[in-house]
């Protein structure tokens, strides 16, 4: 596949997921929004890529994405090799987000799982020990949405199968979500 068709299926599934995925993404800006106005945290995971994704995302809520001002609440559960590396030694890697979610996750805390295939055992874990917490879950996924789709409160599943273009689609997503939120959060302190 060259540049150019890479760009344009792109293009693509950009477009698809805008007609037919905005009322998911409202209702996951508005979730986040709730939940960080009421002084809840939002915790990002998700494996490889993902996970970049996930530690890019985290640092938009805490730094800024295009609005000054306060800082709010949000952490990437990939980011601690320590506690990453102990947990997979010693409890093996499906627990790695599932054993944070359940030290730190307080009800009314959101957890954002990012997820190609929705069916990484450390994913569904994590999603698991959430609702153990009373922490709501939100999904970006793609292909069908795995098992995950089932296991969250909202799951948004991206219209393809290639996990490049899922990713691609997932950080526009994260920077769209993160935008309504600032416009809600930032501008009204």
């Amino acid at each position: 596949m060259s540049g150019a068709e890479h760009l344009r299926g792109l293009a693509e599934v950009l477009r698809r997921t805008a007609d037919e995925r905005a009322d998911d993404i409202a209702a996951i800006a508005e979730l986040l929004s709730a939940a960080l106005a009421e002084g809840h945290r939002v915790y990002f995971a998700g494996n490889g890529g993902s996970a970049a994704d996930a530690q890019h995302l985290a640092t938009e809520y805490v730094v800024r994405f295009r609005r000054e001002g306060r800082p709010l609440a949000a952490l990437a559960l990939t980011t601690d090799s320590s506690l990453l590396t102990a947990a997979a030694n010693d409890l093996g890697f499906r627990e790695v987000f599932a054993r944070q979610i359940s030290a730190l996750g307080r009800p009314g805390d959101v957890l954002v799982l990012h997820s190609t295939s929705g069916d990484s055992e450390n994913l569904l874990r994590a999603a698991d020990a959430a609702r153990e917490q009373g922490v709501r879950t939100v999904a970006l996924l793609a292909r069908e949405g795995g098992a995950l789709r089932e296991r969250v409160d909202l799951a948004l599943v991206v219209p393809t199968d290639d996990p490049a273009h899922a990713q691609e689609t997932h950080i526009a997503i994260g920077h769209a979500v993160c935008d309504a939120v600032e416009a809600s959060l930032r501008e009204a302190t």
